[in-house]
């Protein structure tokens, strides 16, 4: 029975994940030469920080991808849903590495953990921009935009996952199951 509430709150855990995502990526987008910048790379991380690897992937790439599908950035879907469930692993895999069990993990912990995610973000899209979609060197117009989105969502989603890992119900089911 507790691996199947386990499970069923991951699950309603990734679903909110993804509509959080989906706004956040929607709501405020600053258009740039190659697309657009927006908030959701924090909820992304937050994906992989509070769900875990799995659960974390997909969530942190659904949100997003499917903004872009709804935005009119169709092409960007595919590239997208891989790139930003990468960076919400990543994120993941190195705070687990770092993190120490029974303690809150702490800003230098957390920034270790997302600034090599935003980084892996931002080369994502610009091999993705250079290749899929054969803009060649082109591509690296949007390579300080995907930064500067990047370093909003280091210092967001290290500032919400203090929180959030104030809030007993989340902090108790930390990586569970």
């Amino acid at each position: 029975m507790k691996t199947r509430n386990t499970t069923l709150m991951k699950l309603v855990l990734a679903a909110l994940f993804v509509a959080l995502g989906y706004v956040a990526t929607i709501i405020i987008q600053v258009p740039t030469v190659t697309g657009y910048v927006n908030l959701g790379d924090c909820v992304v991380i937050l994906c992989g920080f509070v769900l875990g690897p799995v659960y974390g992937f997909i969530a942190g790439g659904m949100g997003p991808a499917l903004a872009d599908l709804l935005s009119g950035y169709g092409y960007y879907v595919p590239g997208t849903f891989i790139i930003k469930g990468c960076v919400a692993l990543i994120a993941c895999m190195i705070l687990r590495a770092f993190y120490k069990k029974g303690k809150e993990p702490t800003i230098p912990c957390l920034i270790a953990a997302t600034v090599p995610a935003e980084v892996f973000m931002a080369l994502g899209y610009f091999v993705y921009k250079a290749t899929i979609l054969k803009a060649g060197l082109g591509a690296a117009a949007g390579i300080p935009a995907d930064l500067m989105q990047g370093l909003m969502g280091v210092i967001i989603s290290v500032v919400l996952f203090r929180l959030l890992y104030r809030v007993p119900a989340l902090r108790e089911r930390f990586w569970k199951g």
